[in-house]
């Protein structure tokens, strides 16, 4: 493919902007690594990660359902810089339910492209809501970004937390609030 090719040049080519020495034994193969991982990186693309939810079961349950602490990775689209940290999904379902570990598995193809915390947040939530048509859906995502810790500000320790809330957890603080403690260490 040539655009791999590109790209190994171009990134030959900031190796020695940045002032090492690209034909060194340690860097030598960097450049297919770098587009190999890359290409790992944003596997999410490849796939429509809501489709996780089509298989879905009638089961009677209006109560919360609650997939805590789901580990993902991705990479901020502003300095392609990765972020990581957990997502916790909550839905009440209307009639329908999908298997825990689809909840997981549509995260991380959502992750799994150039992202801001926002928008990840949301379409998590909103992919829950079409495919499951969910009395409500609550996602809260806390994430480190080394954009921000390991260069501009370097605030090491700092964390974002994001949420988006829909449905009963929009309309009643009781179902908003049994989530929250749920999700507490």
């Amino acid at each position: 493919m040539e655009q791999v090719g590109e790209v190994e040049q171009a990134l030959t080519t900031l190796m020695d902007l940045c002032g090492d020495d690209p034909a060194r034994e340690g860097l030598q193969e960097t450049p297919y690594r770098f587009v190999k991982a890359f290409l790992e990186y944003t596997q999410g693309y490849r796939e429509d990660p809501k489709h996780h939810l089509d298989k879905v079961f009638d089961v009677p349950h209006q109560e919360l359902v609650l997939v805590k602490d789901i580990e993902f990775y991705s990479m901020c689209e502003h300095h392609f810089a990765p972020f990581f940290g957990v997502a916790q999904v909550g839905y009440i379902p209307n009639e329908k339910v999908t298997g825990l570990s689809k909840i997981a598995r549509m995260v991380e193809g959502y992750a799994r492209r150039f992202q801001v915390q926002e928008r990840l947040t949301t379409q998590i939530a909103e992919a829950l809501e079409s495919e499951l048509a969910p009395l409500g859906t609550m996602v809260v995502i806390e994430a480190k970004h080394l954009c921000m810790c390991s260069r501009g500000v370097k605030k090491a320790s700092t964390k974002t937390v994001t949420s988006s809330v829909h449905g009963v957890f929009a309309k009643e603080a009781s179902s908003r609030a049994e989530f929250l403690t749920l999700i507490k260490d």
